[in-house]
Parts: structure tokens; C-alpha cells; sequence
């Protein structure tokens, strides 16, 4: 009886899965840290759009309250128009991808405003 020649390929197969497993992990990781920079950007806009249609005093002041609300809130203000009394803002955040593969930049969008009250029932 002839013996097969496929002793130790067991060890070949370990170290491969154990390559796609630790791929897939990071893969999860840097999904995470995006999704995570994502809401805490989507937080900091809705929090800067409706701080800045609560101010009164004109369209600047609300665009700069806007700006102090995004940036106590872990974001940067990228842009802001306010008009009659609704504020359009949108809010920067950095995230690091793992491996060092650079910094990734999400910009999200919020609006805020009155409600008028001919639209509630």
C-alpha cells in the first residue's frame, strides 16, 4: 500500500483560516469604527441643527451656536445656512482605519427649524 504524501497539510490549512479569520476581524473592526464615527456624526449634526434653530438673534448667531454645538459634540462644522428661521448644517468627523490605512472623513447633514402649527392635527 502506497502512502499518500498529503502528511502536514493539516498545518497548511490552520494557518490559512487563521489568515481569513484575522482578515474578517479587521474587515469588523474597520466596519465599526466607520459605522461608530457615522452616528456620533449624525448625533452632533442633529444636535448642532437644532441648537441652532433654538437661537434667536438672526441667521449668523445660529450658524455660530450651530458651530459650538458641533464641535462640543465631537464634530466639525463643514457648513451652515440658516434662513427664516431653519438651520441646514453639515458636520464633519474623522475616523482612523486600522493598519494604518489613513484617515477616512464622514460628512453627514441635519435640518432643523419650526414646526408650524397648521400641519399638527
Amino acid at each position: 500500500m502506497r502512502r499518500r504524501s498529503d502528511r502536514g497539510s493539516g498545518t497548511v490549512w490552520v494557518v490559512a483560516f487563521m489568515g481569513v479569520v484575522w482578515a474578517v476581524g479587521v474587515a469588523a473592526i474597520a466596519v465599526g469604527g466607520v459605522r461608530g464615527a457615522r452616528a456620533r456624526a449624525e448625533a452632533a449634526a442633529d444636535f448642532a441643527a437644532l441648537a441652532g434653530a433654538g437661537q434667536l438673534g438672526g441667521d449668523g448667531r445660529m450658524c455660530r451656536k450651530a458651530r459650538d454645538v458641533a464641535a462640543a459634540s465631537g464634530g466639525r462644522l463643514v457648513s451652515c445656512v440658516a434662513h427664516g428661521g431653519i438651520v441646514d448644517v453639515a458636520v464633519a468627523a474623522n475616523v482612523r482605519m486600522p493598519l494604518g490605512l489613513g484617515e477616512r472623513r464622514i460628512v453627514v447633514r441635519s435640518r432643523a427649524g419650526p414646526v408650524r402649527s397648521d400641519r399638527v392635527p
